[in-house]
C-alpha cells in the first residue's frame, strides 16, 4: 500500500532492460524492475498497451517493485523494430496489430524469466491497461502458469464477429470457461471501451463459468483511470483506491 514504509527503511530497487526469451522462440527486450533484498518475492508481468512500450508501463513496473514484486514489461512490438514507442506503435498498427499469439507467447517468456529469478517465491500475477487489458485476460485464459489477473479498462474482452480477425481470431469472453486465476478488474462508468453494458456481460460470463472475481466500478470517470500522464485522466482517489486494490489482489493470491 502507498506510504506504508517507515523512513529510515525505505524500500530499494533496480531496475534494467534485458533480452527475454518468448515463447515463440525468439528473443525480445523487457524492463525489469526487482526490489532489493532476498525475497522471495511474487512476480508481476506488465502487458504493454496501445500506447506500446512506454514510460508509463516502467513507472508502474518500478512501483510494483517498490511494493515488492518481481516485476517485467515484455517489448511485445519488439519484431516492428525500434524507434520512439509512437513511432513503432504507428508501424504496428498499420500491419493490423500485433497477434494474439505473439502476445500470449511473450507474456509466457516473461512468466518464465520472473519464475527463474533467485529472489521468485514461484507465483506470478498478470496485468494490462486498455488491449493491454484484454491481452492480461486472454493470456491468464491460455497459459496455466498465471496465479492471478487484472484486468484495467480493457477494451474488446467482449468482442463483435466483425471485430475478429487472423491475429484476434477469438473473442476473450468466450474463454472465460478455460481461465486459470483469480481475476480482478477496473473500470470506469464513463468509459465506452468497454462500457457498463459490455463490464455487465464480462462479469456474466464469469458468473455463469464460476469463476473468482472482483469487479470494480467507478462513477464519474473514464478510460485511462491511472493515466495521470494523459487528458483522460480525472481522478486522482479513483486511481490511488484502484492501485490498492489491485495490489491487495495480487497480494492476496500470490504471497499465500
Amino acid at each position: 500500500m502507498w506510504n506504508t514504509f517507515s523512513t529510515d527503511a525505505v524500500p530499494g530497487l533496480s531496475a534494467r532492460v534485458q533480452m527475454l526469451a518468448s515463447m515463440q522462440g525468439d528473443e525480445i527486450n523487457a524492463y525489469v524492475a526487482q526490489p532489493d533484498g532476498p525475497g522471495p518475492y511474487p512476480g508481476v508481468v506488465i502487458i504493454p498497451h496501445g500506447p506500446g512500450f512506454d514510460e508509463i508501463l516502467f513507472e508502474y513496473a518500478r512501483r510494483f517493485a517498490m511494493h515488492g514484486f518481481n516485476t517485467i514489461v515484455p517489448n511485445t512490438l519488439f519484431r516492428y523494430g525500434h524507434s520512439t514507442p509512437d513511432d513503432v506503435t504507428a508501424r504496428a498498427r498499420g500491419d493490423g496489430g500485433v497477434a494474439d499469439a505473439s502476445v500470449t507467447a511473450d507474456a509466457h517468456g516473461a512468466l518464465r524469466f520472473l519464475n527463474m529469478l533467485p529472489t521468485a517465491n514461484g507465483k506470478v500475477g498478470v496485468i494490462g491497461f486498455c488491449s493491454g487489458g484484454r491481452a492480461a485476460t486472454l493470456a491468464a485464459s491460455m497459459v496455466p502458469e498465471f496465479n492471478a489477473v487484472a484486468d484495467c479498462w480493457g477494451g474488446q474482452v467482449v468482442a463483435t464477429p466483425e471485430q475478429l480477425n487472423e491475429k484476434r481470431p477469438v473473442a476473450v469472453i468466450d474463454l472465460t470457461p478455460q481461465l486459470n486465476s483469480p481475476i480482478i478488474g477496473i473500470f470506469g462508468n464513463d468509459d465506452m471501451g468497454p462500457s457498463p453494458a459490455q463490464v455487465n456481460q464480462h462479469e456474466a460470463a464469469l458468473q455463469a463459468a464460476g469463476k473468482t472475481y472482483m469487479f470494480h466500478r467507478y462513477d464519474g470517470v473514464g478510460h485511462g483511470i491511472w493515466y495521470y500522464q494523459g487528458q483522460q485522466y480525472r481522478n486522482p482517489a479513483a486511481a490511488i483506491d484502484s492501485w490498492n486494490k489491485v495490489e491487495d489482489w495480487f497480494n492476496q493470491y500470490l504471497r499465500a
